[in-house]
């Protein structure tokens, strides 16, 4: 993705300020993939309700969210190629457009069949915002103002699917499930409207080939992986197909993948560049990133299962207990920002991760007797932690790349993160269904069960974060490449 000829720039420099229209497009962008992000979670707690109003089985219906994250896995692969070819407003246009197509449909679908369908349209335009934000955020803004800018990226990306269960179950609490899907509608029209009148070409598109056995290895393999892991989440191995089988068919995909990729890099250009590995910078981040977004999906599918099946609240109830750890997230994550442009990632990271280990450590302990107060005490501190970690990361590891592969750099973190989001909920919840089972089976009540299962789940959890602890040593801020 290149500069636009009739707008020139130069390399910004430290002190450079973004002009009021480049703020709005910025802004616009922002609060465009916050809505999409947000509508990622919001039928966490909506499949009882979807199972008896339309009379599906609950292995059918968890079908609305891994229909949802097998169609991100396929389109974010190709954001880099849509972004060389497509300038910002049309792909922005054809993204907002795709989501609020799918909204419409969802919130007007008269069985499951249409339902799943408006679920896929979503993810179709929700799988380009965020490699379209972070590169358009990159290119507009100078280096010494980046961290305030991803500060506010962090929030979309973390806090936007963190409180999602919490407004799906206020929704749900008096409305029907259509709501989840009416109350985002107006809000996406109006910023497809906005954004179609507003948002300028600020970049040049160029030819780029796109490879088609790339597109189809890279589905196979992102693919086959987020469905094998989503099928451990969701069964804890009891899945229809054995979840092994598409882990392997999607491990051997991106191995032929990555050879392509190879390939094509001496020839007429990769669909994923993966020279963003180059970079140790990159990599070291994306490292420590895998290991937080791996926590943060785990502790979001976790902590309403503790709630609810051990100390018996309602879904509304847990959903609001783990609204203060997003709040704490999205007020910290802005200053944050303005630390980094100060004074570097590693004195941000490195405590985050450690901030991170003692929480899931802590959280390692909770049983029936833990007061709720100190396990939404835990859980701020996991959402503080991943607020420390997060934007000095992702700045950190863009900032290392030239900024014709920022592009391609977007799109390996968003993929990576529904990767380890994927592989997080699938590793916690395997672990809690089994130690779970075993407590039953050995007979104790299902409430001691559950929580051994819920604390075997976040031992792991930590074993995890011991990881990052150690990669965070070798973040380190880079100069910015021009």
């Amino acid at each position: 993705m290149t500069l636009a000829a009739d707008a020139p720039r130069t390399a910004p420099s430290t002190e450079q300020r973004l002009s009021p229209a480049d703020r709005n497009l910025i802004g616009l962008l922002v609060i465009s993939t916050f809505v999409v992000i947000f509508n990622e979670t919001v039928m966490s707690l909506a499949l009882p309700r979807l199972m008896s109003d339309l009379n599906v089985s609950a292995a059918t219906g968890q079908w609305l969210t891994t229909g949802f994250l097998l169609t991100m896995a396929v389109v974010i692969p190709a954001t880099g190629f849509v972004m060389e070819r497509f300038s910002v407003r049309q792909v922005f246009v054809a993204a907002m457009g795709l989501f609020s197509t799918g909204t419409l449909i969802a919130a007007a679908a008269p069985g499951f069949g249409v339902l799943l369908l408006g679920r896929v349209v979503q993810a179709g335009g929700t799988g380009v915002m965020i490699p379209l934000l972070m590169t358009t955020a990159m290119s507009l803004v100078s280096p010494g103002s980046r961290g305030r800018i991803m500060g506010v990226i962090s929030i979309v990306i973390s806090v936007a699917p963190a409180i999602g269960p919490t407004v799906s179950g206020l929704v749900l609490s008096r409305l029907s499930w259509r709501w989840l899907f009416l109350v985002v509608l107006p809000i996406a029209l109006l910023s497809l409207a906005l954004g179609a009148w507003k948002v300028r070409n600020v970049t040049t598109p160029r030819r780029a080939h796109l490879d088609v056995l790339s597109l189809v290895l890279s589905a196979a393999g992102f693919g086959g992986l987020i469905y094998g892991l989503a099928g451990l989440g969701e069964s804890g191995g009891h899945a229809p197909v054995a979840p092994w089988i598409p882990v392997v068919v999607g491990l051997v995909a991106l191995v032929l993948f990555v050879r392509r990729q190879r390939a094509l890099q001496r020839g007429r250009g990769p669909l994923m560049d993966l020279r963003v590995f180059a970079q140790r910078s990159f990599t070291v981040s994306v490292l420590v990133m895998i290991a937080g977004f791996m926590s943060l999906f785990g502790a979001l599918i976790l902590l309403p299962i503790y709630l609810q099946s051990v100390h018996g609240l309602s879904t509304l109830a847990a959903g609001l207990l783990v609204l203060p750890g997003g709040l704490a997230m999205g007020t910290l994550s802005p200053l944050v920002g303005r630390l980094y442009d100060r004074f570097g990632p590693q004195p941000l990271v490195l405590p985050g991760t450690v901030v991170l280990s003692a929480a899931l450590w802590l959280l390692a302990t909770v049983g029936p007797e833990t007061s709720t107060a100190l396990v939404v005490l835990f859980h701020v501190m996991v959402m503080s932690a991943l607020a420390l970690m997060l934007t000095p990361l992702m700045t950190s590891a863009l900032g290392s790349l030239p900024a014709d592969l920022y592009g391609h750099g977007s799109a390996v973190i968003s993929t990576l993160q529904q990767v380890a989001g994927a592989a997080g909920t699938a590793l916690f919840v395997t672990v809690l269904s089994r130690t779970t089972a075993a407590g039953l089976a050995g007979g104790a009540d299902t409430v001691t069960a559950t929580a051994d299962g819920v604390q075997a789940a976040f031992v792991w959890g930590g074993v995890i974060s011991l990881v990052a602890v150690v990669a965070a040593l070798w973040v380190r801020r880079t100069p910015a490449v021009p």
